[in-house]
């Protein structure tokens, strides 16, 4: 879940390529960064602890000019957060240095062998091993290209690597299995990324590398091999990607602005798919058939993504009339799942890259499914690998915690199931137009919800200092509390479940007392009666009772300590509107408790490792 880029060409651009490309890269690790170059024939990296700028300023001060470079910002997996686990990381003889996203799944073994030989390890991370490893294997076999493959054909796991040698500035080498790499070239110039956010502002004409291949570059010359050094023909192809540098303007954060987004980001993900008062999909046309006779949908995804997925569930099965099964994708792959033929997966991600995701696509193909995604990056790994799908058009999201994707998701899963339906005539054409005018009306509901934000803010400062929090929800809204809970966690620490609102009597109203707030989801719904009896249940336990309602159940406030007022919609929409203000309490929560909310603990934006 690391972001790499290198390049070759020229010393003096070497730098702001290196370092404006890990700054687009930083959504994917910011625990560390480094740069390596080869200097006066030896490695120089430059690492720190912390994120790209401080080690830009760092390295600007050194003054070192190169051709070549590889430059990282790390997630940690293996080794905690150090200036000395940073990447690169230089073999022990000091010839070679490594970049490398993935986990090394058999680094115990080959560690072992490495100190048989007599190599002494730093730090405490798998990629010193593999670097040592690909070193020995250099040195038995007298040939860099045979030792480096057969070091790569020995490795369990998943790896994106990108490797340069000490008495050789004009030999650079990247290998994949798993970790996506992306590579660009212009002129004598080459340029490598782990995706082609750093390296369309060069050229927009990229190879993205297969699993088991190995690129290499000398001179002005490079080949794409397998890891039997047979060579791969591989064409460059132009990508549909606009690079789009995000500026953070007014706000006071990224998580911030893109809350604050949503009335546009909705409106973009309409955009072209409704008009004229019809719903067209063109990412998936070719594929209605498939849809509306498909006897079985399953939506796989993992966090954000699932909590949507399981949103698309209670709107399918009710208006598709279709089973539907929603999997967290680091489960579906371990197990052993029934698909058959005819059967509809949609697998959702916003990065397009999550690792998880990307091998339950793999499963689902190879298991015979109709696959479309679902995702935000354009020309990802899961746009590329699905048989279709839909963008959402959302716009880059640099906060970690996803706020604008998720709602985004939401709208395109809506506007799927409403065409779906009335294609199968589940629904009438009176039904059709008012369920498509309800959703245009949408963002500017959300509009009003988002001049409220100081009201929220003020709620905020009532429970910012509390340790936990629980949150409830009935029927389409029951996903919305787990991503109101996932959200607070995220990004304030604090520790926040979501339920069911009748599943309270089964085990969690015990942790009812005082201190704990409670936000309880009660708009207008078929559930209603039975949520408010939900909510005195905990009100007469003294739990702090926050709820979301609208202005068809305003006498709800008598039995809250506060309330946040949200526009009435159709209960079929709902999940959109109330995950707002649930966004807005969970971002307050974390400034007053001074978190990072752009960038929270632990946590990365793409999960490209298991």
């Amino acid at each position: 879940m690391c972001g790499i880029v290198a390049y070759k060409g020229d010393k003096n651009k070497t730098s702001k390529i290196i370092f404006d490309g890990l700054k687009l890269l930083e959504y994917r690790g910011y625990d560390s960064c480094g740069i390596g170059v080869i200097h006066d024939n030896m490695i120089k990296a430059f690492k720190w602890k912390g994120r790209v700028k401080k080690t830009e300023e760092k390295f600007k001060k050194a003054k070192i000019y190169s051709p070549i470079s590889i430059g990282h910002t790390r997630w940690a997996t293996h080794g905690e957060p150090s200036d000395v686990n940073a990447h690169p990381i230089i073999s022990y003889n000091k010839e070679f240095a490594i970049v490398h996203n993935g986990i090394i799944e058999n680094y115990k073994e080959l560690k072992k062998i490495l100190l048989e030989k007599g190599y002494k390890f730093y730090t405490d991370t798998d990629t010193e091993v593999l670097v040592n490893f690909i070193e020995l294997c250099v040195i038995n076999s007298k040939s860099v290209d045979k030792g480096l493959t057969y070091a790569l054909s020995k490795l369990e796991g998943a790896f994106g690597i990108v490797l340069i040698k000490r008495d050789n500035p004009d030999l650079m080498y990247a290998a994949r299995k798993g970790s996506p790499l992306a590579f660009g070239k212009k002129g004598n110039e080459f340029f490598i990324a782990s995706d082609a956010t750093p390296i369309i502002e060069y050229t927009k004409k990229i190879i993205y590398l297969d699993n088991g291949h190995l690129l290499k570059i000398e001179g002005s010359e490079f080949d794409i091999l397998d890891f039997n050094l047979n060579k791969i023909p591989k064409k460059f192809k132009e990508v549909d990607v606009e690079l789009q540098r995000v500026e953070l303007g007014n706000y006071e954060s990224y998580m911030l602005k893109e809350i604050m987004e949503q009335p546009d980001s909705l409106m973009q993900t309409m955009l072209g798919r409704i008009k004229e008062k019809n719903i067209t999909l063109g990412g998936i046309q070719a594929y209605t058939d498939t849809l509306l006779n498909t006897n079985r949908i399953i939506i796989i995804g993992c966090g954000t993504s699932w909590h949507a997925g399981l949103v698309a569930e209670y709107f399918f099965e009710k208006y598709l009339k279709i089973p539907v099964e929603v999997e967290y994708a680091s489960e579906f792959r371990y197990r052993f799942p029934i698909i058959n033929k005819g059967d509809v997966v949609f697998v959702i991600s916003q990065s397009g890259e999550t690792a998880d995701t990307l091998e339950a696509t793999r499963i689902a193909k190879k298991k015979g499914a109709t696959v479309l995604g679902i995702v935000n990056a354009v020309g990802s790994s899961i746009a590329r690998l699905t048989d279709e799908g839909c963008y959402l058009h959302a716009g880059p999201e640099i906060g970690v915690a996803s706020t604008k994707a998720f709602t985004s998701q939401l709208m395109l899963f809506f506007m799927i199931g409403i065409k779906a339906s009335f294609l199968k005539k589940n629904i009438t054409k009176k039904k059709y137009l008012k369920m498509i005018n309800e959703l245009e009306k949408i963002p500017s509901k959300i509009k009003y919800i988002l001049e409220q934000k100081n009201d929220i803010k003020k709620i905020s400062k009532k429970i910012h200092k509390k340790n936990h929090a629980l949150f409830l929800g009935r029927g389409n809204n029951f996903p919305v509390a787990l991503e109101g809970a996932l959200k607070l966690k995220e990004i304030s620490y604090i520790h926040a479940e979501g339920y069911p609102a009748a599943e309270m009597k089964h085990g969690p109203i015990a942790l009812i007392d005082k201190e704990m707030p409670v936000i309880a989801i009660c708009t207008k719904s078929d559930e209603y009666d039975k949520m408010i009896s939900n909510i005195r249940e905990v009100g007469s336990r003294n739990a702090i009772v926050i709820g979301i309602i609208d202005r068809e159940n305003e006498h709800v406030r008598d039995y809250l300590d506060f309330s946040i007022m949200v526009p009435s919609t159709s209960k079929d929409f709902t999940p959109i509107i109330n995950q707002i203000p649930l966004q807005l309490l969970a971002y307050y929560c974390a400034v007053l408790r001074g978190c990072d909310v752009d960038k929270p603990r632990n946590l990365a934006k793409s999960v490209t490792v298991e």
